[in-house]
């Protein structure tokens, strides 16, 4: 089932996400709908505070990327109270986009490396280290849990100048080919 993605403006995107326990009511298809929402939306990552859920959940896709970077072939999983342990390697800037910012990429600045544990859709815990594109993608969708916008990393003067695009999507003044919501 496709979800309705909540966009700039919306509470949801700026709490602290909760970690949540196995027996969280139904997991499996709440991860499958964030897959299809993902998809549906053209996205390569989605965080539960997207659709409305301010639990530590976040799904990615790297696949459609892999025929630039081949690393990515495979980068398809969900991530669950992740907690990114350790970010690392050179700074590399890249820009970026999302799903909660429908038309807005601006350049963002991210290490190049992360150690993350977290535990995959079974609940089995993993400790991992990801670098490049990887890195990246789950360095955007961790910051959704900690009510983080890839904005919020931009210098000071971009946020100016950003300010009132912002202020636009809050009050519904944008265009997505997917379903958004303020709220």
């Amino acid at each position: 089932m496709i979800r309705t993605v909540y966009v700039y403006g919306s509470p949801v995107l700026r709490k602290v996400a909760q970690n949540i326990t196995p027996d969280y009511p139904q997991l499996d298809a709440l991860i499958a709908d964030m897959f299809e929402t993902m998809e549906q939306s053209d996205g390569i990552g989605l965080a539960a505070p997207q659709i409305g859920l301010s639990i530590r959940l976040f799904v990615v896709d790297g696949t459609p990327l892999a025929d630039d970077d081949p690393t990515l072939k495979d980068f398809r999983k969900a991530f669950i109270n992740a907690q990114i342990t350790e970010r690392f390697g050179e700074k590399v800037i890249y820009n970026e986009g999302c799903l909660s910012l429908p038309g807005l990429h601006e350049d963002v600045e991210r290490e190049s490396k992360v150690r993350i544990r977290y535990h995959d859709e079974k609940f089995v815990e993993h400790e991992e280290v990801y670098e490049g594109m990887a890195a990246r993608i789950i360095q955007h969708e961790y910051d959704h849990l900690d009510g983080i916008l890839f904005t919020d990393r931009v210098s000071p003067i971009r946020k100016q100048l950003l300010r009132s695009k912002l202020n636009a999507i809050a009050k519904g003044k944008y265009s997505a080919s997917y379903k958004c919501r303020i709220g």
